[in-house]
């Protein structure tokens, strides 16, 4: 049959083969004036309507106008008038259709394949009614093309969405579903990247698996695998979740399904990155149904630990500042906390400043938020250490992070004037004493805060100082505390205690090297050596030698210094001490003593000199043996 012309006018749909029609089928608000007999040919349920409406002419009949056409009147006609009100797809569908039936030559595709199969399921054009009918063409084209593309198989399934219920009845979604889940599961993501190609439409040139930057003629800048994940954020949510759990079924990788959720993500909930600010290009029309879409991602988050590193993570820190805007559920936060805590040592400074959303929070930044990702971190880190090696003194690379992240957020947050002193030594505590090399990014936010806080009383001052460890500071921050005026006296004089210390181990090192020296020279030396040889060796240890007396000086004088300046120190709270007591012994009104507080600048216990009395740092050691099994306590 040679092909017919079709065109539109308006809402009317006209075939012009020379012939006039005989036939208006509606279906929405167009309606398609056609013949009988090519469309009894090919479809069973237009032949028994038709038939029936001849059996019967006075029924369902109507009385076309006449139009003009070429400025010739058409005579009026009686025509067999069919409605089609459910008709899958509308009328753009029907009008593929009609094509198929006068013999036109369709061009298949994977956004109108799954449309005009139900077509022909609803019109019945089976194999046997007609012969290489509309149900096996389309059938066909979905098995050979359509579900062995990853990419086509979701334009497919994205194009059943207004198909329902008679696509779900052919089961073209789930089809669908199984495709994309089982080409996922094919794929090796640590090898090529995920989601693989298709191996149909490839943009760049690939050398074993590898893009080099070369891009093949005539494709477009964008790659497959971000084109794939376009294709599977145009999915509603039900879809999305149908196709996630899928995946999940099958055991699929976790940075393959990770993929997934992240770019749905992005795609739908503003605000999850904080470099791209622009509002997505599909927003979520409700706060509800963004409450919805946060929730499931969070639910289908792979339990194991990212390997994208600082990328996941912060996609995560993302959700979790959305989930506290839009007041997620408590389940849904606690399990990204949770998630967040398995990795936290790939998440960065600027991650961890999670704003303050509630009014019931006084501080900027959302610290008790921080403090429960931190446990869940302690938790999963000592049940691995316990599984794997089973010895609490054992300091994992992963804790040595945390701890230098928990310092720089410290710092952070230490310059808040409503931080409370008892919330700044929780978390300062909450780390074991093996999380820190050296105790001076605690001792930089410890100064932060009392700078922040001049307001405080010395009892809390002490036990902000507490939270650092003064055998633990290296010199120079040993030199700058013992200059520092706002540490309280007592944390002074423990610092200059253990400098000193430091002191007298570098000068008992140094004498033992000096006198290994001697001894290594006078041993014989190779009989093949020359005289060259044996005179160069002398020289250097001898210059060696005199090195290490003149550095012994040095640290002698630099140790005579500093015991002045301890002993001065002592000298100063005795004689405050005697004041004291003086003034308490005279029975003087409270002014004295305030006077005598304000003009030293600090308040001093009677017994502040005691050296017997146990200090903060020993109860905070101790606060951290109770709650970590694996510290051991120095004694002074």
């Amino acid at each position: 049959m040679a092909a017919e012309k079709a065109s539109g006018r308006g809402q009317a749909w006209f075939c012009t083969t020379g012939l006039p029609s005989d036939i208006v089928v509606e279906v929405d608000d167009m309606t398609f004036h056609l013949h009988k007999f090519p469309l009894m040919s090919k479809s069973r349920k237009l032949h028994e309507l038709i038939t029936e409406q001849e059996t019967n002419p006075t029924r369902n009949q109507s009385n076309v106008s006449a139009e003009e056409e070429e400025g010739d009147e058409i005579e009026q006609e009686q025509y067999c008038h069919i409605s089609l009100p459910d008709f899958p797809g509308g009328s753009e569908t029907l009008e593929t259709a009609a094509k198929f039936c006068y013999g036109v030559k369709i061009e298949l595709s994977a956004s109108n394949v799954a449309p005009l199969r139900c077509a022909g399921e609803f019109l019945e054009m089976t194999e046997e009614y007609s012969e290489d009918n509309l149900i096996s063409r389309t059938e066909r084209y979905l098995s050979q093309s359509v579900l062995r593309s990853v990419k086509d198989s979701l334009k497919t399934l994205k194009s059943c969405e207004r198909l329902t219920p008679l696509a779900e009845t052919l089961g073209i979604p789930q089809r669908c579903i199984e495709a994309v889940a089982e080409r996922a599961l094919s794929a090796d993501p640590s090898l090529f990247g995920w989601p693989v190609n298709d191996g149909r439409d490839s943009s760049n040139v690939l050398w074993n698996g590898i893009e080099t930057g070369v891009r093949r003629k005539g494709t477009s800048r964008t790659t497959s695998s971000d084109s794939w994940l376009e294709d599977l954020a145009i999915l509603s949510l039900p879809l999305f979740k149908r196709l996630i759990l899928a995946m999940r079924a099958r055991d699929l990788s976790p940075d393959v399904l990770e993929s997934c959720l992240m770019y749905y993500a992005k795609k739908y909930i503003p605000g999850i990155s904080r470099s791209n600010r622009k509002p997505p290009s599909s927003s979520v029309v409700s706060e509800n149904e963004q409450r919805e879409l946060l929730e499931t991602i969070i639910t289908n988050l792979p339990s194991e630990k990212s390997s994208r590193s600082s990328t996941a993570t912060r996609f995560l820190f993302g959700l979790l500042r959305t989930a506290n805007i839009l007041n997620a559920s408590e389940a849904s936060r606690a399990a990204l906390e949770r998630k967040i805590g398995s990795q936290l040592e790939q998440a960065t400074l600027d991650d961890l400043l999670i704003p303050s959303y509630s009014y019931l929070n006084e501080t900027l930044y959302d610290v008790d938020c921080v403090e429960r990702i931190l446990g869940y971190f302690l938790d999963g880190l000592e049940a691995e250490i316990e599984s794997e090696v089973g010895d609490g003194s054992v300091r994992p690379p992963a804790m040595m992070l945390v701890g230098k992240l928990i310092d720089g957020y410290l710092s952070e947050i230490a310059s808040d004037a409503n931080l409370k002193p008892d919330k700044f030594y929780e978390l300062a505590i909450a780390l074991p004493d093996n999380a820190r090399l050296f105790d001076d990014g605690l001792y930089r936010a410890v100064d932060v805060y009392l700078k922040a806080h001049p307001w405080m009383a010395e009892e809390e001052r002490e036990k902000i100082c507490g939270v650092m460890n003064c055998q633990k500071l290296t010199l120079e921050a040993c030199t700058h505390a013992a200059q520092n005026e706002r540490l309280p006296l007592r944390a002074v004089v423990q610092v200059l205690f253990f400098e000193q210390l430091q002191l007298r181990h570098a000068i008992a090192g140094s004498i033992l090297a000096a006198e290994s020296a001697p001894a290594d020279s006078g041993r014989p030396s190779n009989v093949e050596m020359g005289q060259e040889g044996e005179s160069a060796v002398a020289a250097a240890d001898s210059s060696t030698w005199r090195a290490a007396v003149r550095e012994n000086q040095v640290l002698r004088l630099d140790m005579d210094s500093m015991r002045s300046r301890v002993h001065e120190l002592e000298r100063e709270c005795s004689t405050m001490k005697k004041a004291i007591e003086k003034i308490d012994r005279l029975g003087a009104s409270g002014g004295w003593r305030g006077s005598l507080t304000k003009r030293f600048g600090c308040k001093f216990k009677t017994q502040v000199c005691d050296s017997h009395e146990p200090t903060t740092t020993t109860t905070v050691v101790e606060t951290r043996k109770t709650r970590h099994h694996h510290h051991h306590l120095h004694q002074q």
